[in-house]
C-alpha cells in the first residue's frame, strides 16, 4: 500500500492499512513531511493502544513496523497493490500526480484518490491505466468513521471496484458503491442538503443556530447513527409501502416550501459564527480541544455500534 501526502487523511489511511496487516509506504516530495507523519502516527497509535482503541489484531509496534517512509516515487510504488493519493483538493495537482504514476505503474495496481469533490472523469482523463482508477473517498476523521465512497470513472473496470471494496472491508471500513459519478457523490449531496435547509431555517429566523444543531444531535442524529433515512421510514410505519401511503402528500407539501440555494451571506455567516463561538471560540486551542472531544465521542460510538451489531 502507498499513501501519498500527509495531513490527517494521509496519516489515517496509513494507520488503517497497517491495522489490516498491510505494508505501507508513505511518500511526499518533502521528506520532512514523511518524517513528521511517521512521528505523529507513532504517538497516535501508542495513545490508541493505551486506551484500548487501536484497530486491528496487531499491537502498535507490529503495526508501526509495517509503515515506512520513502522519498522516491518510483521506489514507493514498486510492488504496491493499492495507491491512495491524499494531496490537497487541487485538480491540477492531483492530475499531475496521477499522470506521473501512470508512467511508472504496472497493469495490476489500483490507483485511487481521496478527493471529496473532484469527479473521476476529470481526475483520470487520458490516463493509460484508467481502468485501474477510482475515487476512494473517506469521511473525516477516517480512523473513527468507517464509511468509504467508491466512485468509478466511466471506464473503471468492475474488477477494480471489487478489489477495492474487498480491501476496504479487510481494513474494517464500510465501503459503498456509487454506481456512476455525480457532483458531491452521495455523502456530500446528503450533507449539503441538510446544510442548505439548516441555513435557510436560521436565516429566516425560524430557529436559532444552537437549537438547529440540537435538532440533529439530539433528534435525527440519534437515529441516523444506527439506521439510515430509508430504514427510518420503513420502521416509522408498517413498512415502506405503508409509510409512503400515509405520508407521501405531507412530504411533498413540505418539500415544496423549501427555498432556493442559500448564498451564505456574510450577515448570516456572522450570526451563525457568533452562536458557535459561545461554546467553542474559533481559536486553535478551543477548536482543537473540541475536535478531540468529537473524536472521543466517535470512538465510543464506533465501539457501541460494533457491540450492537454483534448481538
Amino acid at each position: 500500500m502507498v499513501s501519498s501526502s500527509f495531513g490527517l487523511i494521509g496519516r489515517s489511511w496509513a494507520m488503517l492499512f497497517a491495522s489490516g496487516g498491510f505494508k505501507v509506504k508513505l511518500y511526499d516530495i518533502e521528506q520532512q513531511q514523511v518524517t513528521n507523519a511517521l512521528e505523529t502516527i507513532r504517538k497516535e497509535m501508542k495513545i490508541l493502544e493505551q486506551s484500548g482503541s487501536l484497530r486491528g489484531s496487531l499491537s502498535s509496534e507490529e503495526q508501526l513496523s509495517l509503515i515506512s517512509g520513502c522519498s522516491n516515487i518510483q521506489a514507493a510504488v514498486e510492488g504496491a497493490g493499492h495507491i491512495q493519493e491524499c494531496v490537497p483538493e487541487n485538480l491540477e495537482l492531483k492530475k499531475k500526480i496521477f499522470a506521473q504514476l501512470d508512467q511508472i505503474v504496472d497493469d495490476k495496481v489500483v490507483l485511487s484518490s481521496s478527493t471529496s469533490c473532484l469527479l473521476p472523469s476529470k481526475l483520470f482523463a487520458g490516463l493509460a491505466h484508467v481502468k485501474q482508477c477510482l475515487v476512494v473517498h473517506p469521511v473525516n476523521p477516517p480512523y473513527y468513521v468507517p464509511l468509504v465512497e467508491l466512485v468509478p470513472h466511466p471506464e473503471t473496470a468492475p474488477a477494480t471496484m471489487d478489489r477495492t471494496y474487498a480491501l476496504m472491508q479487510k481494513i474494517g471500513q464500510s465501503p459503498v458503491r456509487i454506481m456512476k459519478e455525480i457532483e458531491g457523490f452521495a455523502l456530500n449531496r446528503l450533507q449539503y442538503a441538510i446544510i442548505g435547509e439548516a441555513w435557510r431555517l436560521v436565516e429566516e429566523g425560524i430557529v436559532s443556530p444552537s437549537d438547529l444543531d440540537l435538532v440533529m444531535s439530539d433528534g435525527l442524529g440519534m437515529r441516523y447513527a444506527f439506521i439510515g433515512p430509508l430504514e427510518t421510514m420503513h420502521l416509522n410505519a408498517e413498512g415502506m409501502l405503508n409509510y409512503c401511503d400515509r405520508y407521501r402528500e405531507g412530504m411533498k407539501r413540505v418539500l415544496k416550501t423549501f427555498g432556493p440555494i442559500p448564498d451564505f451571506s456574510r450577515a448570516t455567516t456572522e450570526k451563525v459564527n457568533q452562536a458557535m463561538c459561545v461554546n467553542v471560540p474559533d481559536d486553535p486551542e478551543h477548536l482543537g480541544a473540541r475536535r478531540q472531544w468529537r473524536d472521543e465521542c466517535l470512538l465510543r460510538l464506533a465501539k457501541l455500534k460494533r457491540q450492537m451489531q454483534s448481538q
